[in-house]
This record gives C-alpha cells, sequence and structure tokens, in this order.
C-alpha cells in the first residue's frame, strides 16, 4: 500500500528541505503574483517544473498537494 503523499513529500521530491519550518519560510518568501502559475514560477530549476507539472496532469493524490503548494504560493495575491 503506498502512503498518501505530504507537503514534506513534495519538498523532498523538489530537493528542497522537508522540515515544517523549512517549508513555512520557503512559501513566505516564495510568494506568486495572482498572473503566476506555479510551474511558471522563475525559482524552480527545470526538473522541479516538469515534476510539478507532471503531478498536475496526473490528477492523483499528488495533484491535491500541488494545487495545496499552489494556494499557498499564492496567499498574498488574494484580493479581498
Amino acid at each position: 500500500m503506498s502512503v498518501r503523499p505530504r507537503m514534506t513529500h513534495l519538498f523532498e521530491q523538489l530537493g528542497l528541505d522537508a522540515n515544517e519550518e523549512a517549508i513555512a519560510l520557503f512559501i513566505v518568501t516564495h510568494q506568486l503574483s495572482a498572473h503566476t502559475k506555479i510551474t511558471e514560477a522563475d525559482y524552480w530549476t527545470d526538473a522541479q517544473r516538469q515534476f510539478l507539472a507532471e503531478k498536475i496532469k496526473s490528477d492523483g493524490e499528488w495533484a491535491i498537494i500541488v494545487d495545496q503548494l499552489n494556494e499557498s504560493l499564492h496567499e498574498d495575491s488574494v484580493t479581498k
């Protein structure tokens, strides 16, 4: 039985520090504008960008985690 992916797993797959503090810091310091898709962010490597795009297209449990990251990276761009 496979383990459901979590945000820590996503960060590990992206080759990033995956502890809770590091994830929170990454999200705060890498906010995107409302018009920038997660896969268009300029801070990803080509491999990271490709991984994210593949997981979004897979429409599986990984897509849910990537979507959660996407929402977190757009928190500051939400207009109220």
